[in-house]
């Protein structure tokens, strides 16, 4: 067994063993929060050390990708097919979100549970204004953007570093040299981290189960089921639409990315999925300077999974209120959502500050976010393994629009030199 496979086994086995331990914490140890609260911790230090990856390793591989290119004309090109891509694939979340809960309808099942309408989420709104967002695509500072772990501003701020790079010439090679050593520096230090990714499986799902208890997934089962077949109808309609452009090798490009997306659904962040995804595409045969250019800007703009969460929870909260929205509405809901959904950081709980923004426009009570609160994170779960199979098959299309993708035995590894 490869150590990509052994890790792989290792996560699943964590996750395993993170329900028995955590529902066993939570029958028997006399204050099961306490436990949850120090299985927080370990889960935290891992995020936190992915977060210390994130920002030079996209920085790095995206100015040598872009630099290599060495035509702000092709440039161009690639980014406009990415963004075509990213809104069909967003079109195509939003709208089944929109199908598949008005079909199933999981919000008449909560009216017996619903909190008061004018209770407190405690989920804060602001900034998520049009001004707000366009101002918020332009780093004020590249340093605070980094520090911030901003990825759109990151990528804006090497779009431009990398064009002028490349418009230089070679008076520039030897900085671009010492990035791409940077590059596999970072890639060097994300095997180092994803050794732990494990014991950090480990300790958010058996924290989540000590501190809710198994009945959790009983008591909120059937919107939970429905949400889970809905994430399940999106797979495959990404999958179809892959297939059309790769063929029989999106079953291959599918279990390269198996283990960032068993990584991204145990502990409910894709962020934390990214360093392995970039390999993975590497491993299918995705040139590095297409990877490391097309993977960063779908992390803000093509989190399918977290969008189709958008449109089903939010005309949820509304069945559960009673409220009917009218088949306009809906549609000029998703509109709002193509907008407000773009920048979302791939991290726990984004999703409902763009989702309690939305319902304060449509006059749904912001309250209705409590019916989640208590299983968000499972939710977060399928819709961060989600965004990684969406950006994965949306990278790898691009590469194949730009001849770009080569036989697998053709290509090195994600660890030897970019290219």
């Amino acid at each position: 067994m490869n150590q990509k496979n052994r890790l792989t086994l290792y996560i699943l086995l964590a996750l395993v063993l993170g329900v028995v331990l955590g529902y066993a914490i939570n029958v028997s140890a006399p204050n099961p929060a306490a436990f949850a609260e120090y299985m927080s911790l370990v889960t935290t230090l891992f995020l936190r050390l992915i977060k210390m990856i994130i920002a030079p390793l996209v920085f790095s591989t995206l100015v040598v990708g872009i630099a290599k290119m060495g035509d702000a004309k092709e440039v161009g090109r690639i980014g406009a097919k990415a963004l075509g891509w990213f809104v069909l694939a967003s079109i195509m979340s939003l709208s089944l979100g929109l199908i598949l809960v008005n079909l199933f309808r999981p919000g008449d099942a909560m009216v017996a549970h619903l909190p008061p309408a004018g209770a407190v989420s405690g989920i804060v709104t602001s900034s998520l204004t049009l001004k707000e967002f366009v101002t918020h695509l332009v780093p004020s500072s590249i340093v605070d953007g980094m520090a911030k772990n901003e990825i759109l501003q990151i990528v804006i701020f090497s779009l431009f570093f990398g064009t002028a790079a490349a418009a230089v010439g070679a008076r520039a090679n030897p900085m671009i040299e010492a990035i791409d050593g940077v590059a596999h520096v970072m890639l060097k230090v994300t095997g180092y981290v994803m050794n732990l990714a494990p014991i950090a499986v480990l300790a958010a799902v058996s924290g989540i189960i000590a501190k809710s208890g198994i009945g959790i997934l009983s008591t909120y089962g059937i919107f939970m089921g429905e949400f889970y077949i809905a994430i399940g109808v999106l797979w495959v309609a990404l999958t179809i639409a892959g297939f059309l452009f790769l063929g029989p090798r999106v079953f291959a490009l599918l279990r390269e990315v198996r283990e960032p997306t068993i990584l991204a659904f145990s502990t409910a962040s894709s962020e934390a999925a990214f360093p392995k995804t970039l390999e993975g595409l590497e491993r299918f045969g995705v040139r590095n300077r297409i990877a490391a250019f097309v993977l960063p800007i779908g992390y803000s703009f093509n989190l399918d999974g977290s969008m189709m969460y958008c449109t089903f929870a939010t005309v949820f909260i509304a069945q559960a209120y009673g409220i009917e929205m009218s088949l306009s509405t809906q549609l000029t809901m998703m509109l709002v959502l193509m907008l407000t959904s773009k920048g979302m950081a791939g991290v726990p709980r984004a999703s409902l500050v763009v989702i309690a923004a939305t319902l304060g426009q449509f006059n749904i009570p912001e309250a209705g976010l409590l019916l989640l609160l208590g299983i968000d994170h499972f939710l977060d779960m399928a819709r961060s393994a989600t965004n990684v199979i969406g950006n994965a098959i949306a990278t790898a299309v691009v590469a194949k629009w730009e001849g770009e993708l080569s036989d697998p035995g053709a290509v090195e590894p994600a660890t030897s030199p970019l290219k």
